[in-house]
């Protein structure tokens, strides 16, 4: 029996566009002779949600992705089109270039189109027209950063999206985004049903603060905690360079730690790791303060991680949001670095050295490294595998090791951030040193 319904609703049924009776080309790979079949069935090959429970006949599982051995679309008659939104991230030329190698050289898929500059670029009369994406074009898009495609926040509305889509025969969709990416996806794929269109809507997870639910890690995750590493490091040199020097970095992470918290762990040079997730006692600032000097006095520097959106209710929120309604957050990296400064030289009469970097666009602009390029390519390959069997309104996760189906609308009803119970946290408690002062 498959059960991807829970009590408390959550539900990993997948959606499925009818009638699959087209042969997979990819049949072909049975003249390997290989031991078991190379296709995945949807009832027999199941992953379960929570692994750490026994073995149950009503236990909440995900479909496994991969290929399937009837598709629901013709690839001679396929059109496909690649949108990437959001703020930019390593690794995003990756699964570009992954989705065109497979859709052409696996599914025999030659008309692709990529969209210019996000979901604008599928407004009626888009500034900036849609490009055809070839092998040739894509061969050598990997090795640089950001996307060729160009990205943005926001769009037109749905209605005017799915007309778009409808008007240049697009049958695929490839949504490539964070959070708010992904319930775009998800409105569109609702509007498709709507409109009883033939076009499948998958999404590939991208956020550099690896806060989408459902997703061990989201691709360029691991290249943006490489590179804060290092930052860490000057940041860290530039503090015993100094008398009472402090390396004060400012790292990406609007509600998640993520990023902070494993950069901090990956570099071990860090004294205080200050996440959105933890939030300081009544006494606020003050007792940080306290614990920062106690240490400077100890050791004569410090290295201070701190997320970007850690310490917003001491300082307030700006009351604005931008294009796709995330709230703007103040500087907390700017208040801690002048602030810090008044504070120790008015309570202790003493003159703080701050060095202070602010990198987030040099972490999120580079390309992606070895691991994560390795990773994108999968998630692109098993998107492709989703969307020529007919699957949509879903994502491509990757949970216990294995890559899944996860519908786009359980994705709304989770939010992932770091737990102060997790070991994630206590890991870095302990690297760190720093007292146990919030909560």
């Amino acid at each position: 029996m498959i059960n991807d319904k829970s009590k408390d609703g959550l539900n990993f049924e997948i959606k499925e566009l009818n009638n699959n009776k087209v042969s997979s080309p990819l049949d072909k790979i049975k003249d390997l002779k290989l031991e078991q079949s190379f296709f995945i069935d949807d009832k027999k090959d199941r992953l379960k949600y929570d692994v750490h429970s026994g073995v149950k006949p009503e236990d909440l599982t995900f479909e496994i992705a991969g290929p399937r051995k009837k598709l629901h679309f013709a690839p001679s008659e396929t059109t496909v089109a690649v949108v990437t939104c959001g703020g930019l991230c390593p690794g995003l030329n990756d699964v570009i270039r992954a989705l065109v190698m497979e859709l052409v050289y696996w599914y025999e898929v030659k008309d692709i189109w990529g969209i210019r500059y996000g979901y604008s670029g599928l407004a009626e009369n888009p500034e900036y027209p849609p490009v055809p994406l070839t092998p040739s074009f894509v061969t050598d898009i990997n090795q640089k950063g950001g996307t060729v495609l160009g990205s943005s926040r926001g769009g037109p509305p749905t209605k005017e999206i799915v007309q778009t889509l409808a008007r240049m025969d697009v049958n695929i969709l490839f949504c490539i985004g964070g959070d708010g990416t992904l319930r775009g996806a998800h409105a569109i794929a609702e509007e498709v049903q709507n409109k009883n269109l033939n076009i499948s809507v998958v999404g590939i997870p991208k956020t550099i603060d690896n806060d989408i639910p459902f997703v061990y890690k989201s691709f360029g995750f691991q290249t943006a905690v490489e590179m804060a590493s290092k930052i860490l490091d000057c940041a860290h040199v530039e503090a015993k360079g100094a008398k009472n020097g402090v390396g004060l970095v400012k790292l990406m992470g609007r509600d998640a730690g993520f990023i902070s918290s494993y950069a901090t762990r990956a570099n071990g040079n860090v004294n205080f790791c200050l996440i959105p997730e933890m939030k300081l006692h009544t006494e606020g600032k003050g007792w940080f303060y306290e614990k920062l000097r106690e240490r400077i006095l100890s050791r004569e520097h410090a290295v201070v991680a701190v997320a970007e959106g850690a310490g917003q209710h001491l300082i307030g929120s700006s009351g604005n949001t931008d294009a796709s309604g995330n709230k703007k957050y103040n500087d907390i990296g700017r208040f801690i670095r002048f602030d810090s400064k008044k504070y120790f030289k008015e309570k202790w009469d003493m003159d703080l050295n701050v060095k202070y970097f602010s990198p987030s666009y040099t972490i999120r602009s580079v390309p992606a490294n070895s691991q994560d390029s390795i990773f994108c390519a999968d998630l692109a390959r098993y998107a492709v595998d989703a969307a020529m069997s007919g699957k949509t309104d879903l994502m491509i996760g990757h949970w216990h090791g294995e890559f899944t189906h996860v519908p786009l609308n359980a994705v709304k009803k989770r939010i992932k951030r770091v737990r102060r119970d997790s070991r994630l946290w206590t890991s870095v408690l302990t690297c760190t040193g720093q007292p146990v002062w919030w909560w």
